[in-house]
């Protein structure tokens, strides 16, 4: 029995993008036990939708407003009562060291637990592919989560990266619902070629993707992972 009084507030550092916050918002909602209003967890949605683009301060390296943008973020969260913080954007986890050391309360590290959690719901995982922004792929914040969990991170190849950037950034963000045929095409080098047990997708706007379209289930959602583990550390039973 849940003690419903007990139940922690959760902050979300959302608008990296919009639609993926929103599908965030909605997830905690559709999967968490309740019967009523009150037995929903309380939630402090930041959405800061200007935030300067993660990707292109990664490859770049004009990260100062970013970083600074980020701390601030997460501070503010904080002041305002939450207990955990969950962020729905996985490129912005390269700066993760830099917002948990900002603050005194858990950020759930997105990327992480969806390598985590990949382990522990295929058997025998030895080959994990990663389909995400060129920003994620050039941090290797997968690969070193992947070493982590003694697995191999793969990265599809020139070709399909374009394929994984042109869904995310000209179809997903511009509010189109994504194209299956580069999508599969993408899928099906990475476990068919490369070898892979398993595809995180590792981009919110692919979660996205993932709700107007059935994907293979090899893939794994790493929003699906963040909702779950924002309901369970809030206190509340995930169904």
């Amino acid at each position: 029995m849940i003690n419903f009084g007990k139940l922690k507030t959760l902050g979300v550092l959302g608008g990296l993008g919009p639609q993926a916050t929103d599908f965030f918002y909605n997830g905690v909602i559709e999967h968490t036990d309740a019967s009523c209003d009150q037995e929903h967890i309380d939630m402090i949605i930041l959405s800061h939708a200007t935030t300067p683009d993660r990707t292109k301060a990664i490859l770049t390296g004009e990260d100062h407003e970013l970083i600074r943008s980020l701390i601030q973020d997460v501070q503010m969260l904080e002041q305002a009562g939450a207990a955990n913080i969950a962020i729905p954007c996985n490129t912005s986890h390269y700066y993760y060291e830099q917002m948990q050391a900002a603050v005194h309360i858990p950020i759930i590290h997105m990327v992480r637990e969806s390598v985590r959690y990949a382990r522990a719901k295929f058997e025998n995982v030895k080959r994990i592919g990663i389909m995400g922004t060129d920003g994620t792929i050039a941090t290797g914040i997968y690969d070193a989560e992947c070493e982590r969990a003694k697995v191999t991170a793969v990265h599809p190849g020139a070709q399909r990266q374009k394929d994984v950037m042109h869904i995310i950034y000209d179809e997903i963000k511009a509010g189109e619902r994504g194209s299956k045929h580069l999508f599969n095409r993408v899928v099906d080098e990475l476990t068919r070629e490369k070898g892979c047990e398993v595809v995180i997708l590792a981009c919110t706007e692919l979660s996205v993707y993932k709700h107007f379209h059935e994907v293979p289930d090899c893939c794994l959602d790493a929003m699906d992972v963040l909702i779950r583990e924002a309901i369970l550390r809030s206190g509340a039973v995930y169904q």
